[in-house]
């Protein structure tokens, strides 16, 4: 095995890291940058631009330009997200004969798990530029509340740009190992986790090279996206009133507003007030309308406080799990862009009591806990002795009635193995159908289905006398691996749990020769 390297997936920006004597250490991005804009745009020639170069054509060509599609990854087209983030998102997005969402190129749609794999061929280029060698296994990090069929769909990104995945890791626990395995520190710790689009938090222990997840929580839809809309409708509305212009069907000018919001909200991290100034916006018979606002941090805050508060319950929740208690909690790690709000630091230290741990660097330290994962993959870490993180939701299978048998119990401790017995409910019942669910719903119904497969050949029997057995295996990435088995005929069937969603491994092999063959994609005349 050559370099292994590990990756931040992020929705906003991406980060690479490896190993260099033993230590983590941010490889740049072909143009010296830490990190790497999750942006992938094409040309009206078909040419494929990533990172920076495709962010600078979001306002010009928003049709083409692709970002937070890390927040479509592994969703459903009719999911309560999607329809909502349709109205703010200037490219189109279309439902796949599976019910995925893709995204809409001129006369084709791709999938998030291929757009998302453009971001990711990028970064391995950029790391085989450093090590002036091919690169082609990876460490690659998730949010820690990624269900099954958005675990998968990152691998798939992963496979169709020629990566080997060596190991998922959740986002905080990966940024923990890289804090605790630097200060050396025992104790128990928080790593409030709050990105572009996403939320973790997760309760861990440090304990002489031990690195024990105790307990995660999080919202896999609320991350700075959402701050920087709470600023676009704030600019809209009041554009609306003062002009009576509707700006919601002109995709450039709303591409300008988001970018001008997003720029004010990072302003206000470090000053108390900023401007928001957009010449030309729009025109009507009259003259030409502008935009010229002065947005205060205190204004900001009002109008974003709810989501902040949002992510509490979370926190408690996973500290209920861990049955802890915040004054227990002896050290807590920011991770994510958007912890660099001043209300989201205060409203952290309100809650935990103490202030976050300083000299952290929220974008880069995911990265480099993968990097360090893939050291104690391939032995060149020692000083660890054992990671144990955990699975973030329950798993089961459905019963009678639209009932919901739990057999794996959120927040175990991964791998996990385990076994319980079922039976028929019909007399001389042939066959059982296993329908695989993750979830907390108490209802089947409640809960995303992952696979479907049947136990076939039971001995006939009156109802309630066979058993079968279903046994549950988690790995160390979190993914699932199911059988049944009738103990009266030894018969077995297995099922690898790939979501019933998703793409097919023929599809990600397609993906990939069209990728390593760069495809030049034409857009046509409406393009």
């Amino acid at each position: 095995m050559g370099h292994v390297i590990g990756i931040d997936l992020g929705t906003t920006y991406s980060c690479i890291a490896c190993l260099e004597g033993g230590r983590p250490l941010v490889i740049p991005n072909v143009e010296g940058l830490p990190t790497t804009p999750s942006v992938v745009s094409f040309t009206g020639s078909g040419e494929r631009l990533v990172g920076t170069l495709a962010m600078r054509q979001a306002a010009t060509n928003s049709a083409n330009t692709f970002y937070a599609v890390k927040r479509l990854i592994g969703q459903k087209f009719n999911s309560p997200e999607i329809q909502e983030a349709q109205k703010r998102l200037p490219y189109k997005l279309k439902e796949a004969p599976n019910g995925d969402v893709h995204v809409v190129l001129g006369s084709k749609t791709l999938s998030p798990p291929e757009i998302s794999s453009m971001v990711l061929g990028y970064l391995k280029s950029c790391a085989e530029s450093f090590f002036g060698e091919p690169v082609s296994d990876a460490v690659i990090t998730v949010p820690a509340h990624f269900n099954d069929a958005q675990r998968q769909a990152t691998k798939d990104a992963a496979t169709i740009c020629g990566l080997e995945v060596q190991r998922v890791i959740n986002e905080p626990t990966a940024a923990g190992l890289a804090y605790g395995l630097d200060t050396k520190k025992n104790g128990l710790a928080a790593v409030f986790d709050l990105g572009g689009g996403t939320f973790d938090i997760t309760i861990l222990e440090f304990s002489d090279g031990v690195f024990h997840v105790l307990a995660t929580n999080g919202d896999s839809y609320l991350g700075g996206e959402d701050f920087d809309n709470r600023i676009l409708e704030w600019l809209y509305e009041d554009f609306l009133t003062e002009t009576k212009i509707d700006l919601s069907a002109d995709k450039l000018a709303l591409q300008r507003v988001k970018e001008a919001a997003e720029k004010a909200k990072r302003e206000l991290s470090f000053t108390m007030e900023t401007e928001i100034n957009l010449p030309f916006i729009s025109s009507d018979k009259a003259s030409s309308k502008h935009i010229r606002k002065v947005l205060s941090r205190q204004t900001l805050e009002a109008m974003t406080g709810d989501l902040v508060e949002r992510t509490v319950p979370r926190i408690e929740q996973a500290l209920a799990d861990a049955r802890l208690s915040p004054d227990r909690i002896a050290h807590v790690i920011l991770v994510g862009g958007q912890t660099r709000m001043p209300l989201v630091q205060q409203r952290v230290t309100e809650f935990f009591g103490r202030k976050p741990e300083e000299h952290v660097n929220p974008d880069e330290i995911v990265a480099m806990g993968a990097a360090i994962q893939s050291g104690i993959l391939d032995g060149q870490i020692r000083d660890l002795v054992l990671l144990l993180d955990v699975t973030p939701f329950a798993l089961g299978i459905e019963t009678e009635g639209d009932g919901y048998e739990r057999i794996i119990e959120r927040n175990m401790t991964l791998p996990t193995h385990k076994v319980k017995a079922f039976t028929t409910v019909e007399h001389n019942q042939r066959r059982v159908r296993i329908h695989v669910l993750q979830g907390e719903g108490f209802l089947a119904s409640m809960n995303k289905s992952l696979a479907v497969f049947e136990l076939v050949g039971i001995e006939p029997a009156p109802a309630g006398v066979p058993q079968i057995d279903v046994t549950f295996e988690i790995n160390a990435d979190g993914l699932a691996r199911v059988s049944a088995k009738d103990k009266e005929t030894g018969l077995e069937q297995k099922v690898e749990v790939r979501p019933s969603s998703g793409l097919l491994p023929t599809e990600v092999e397609e993906m990939r020769r069209r990728q390593t063959g760069r495809e030049v994609i034409k857009l046509g005349p409406n393009g």
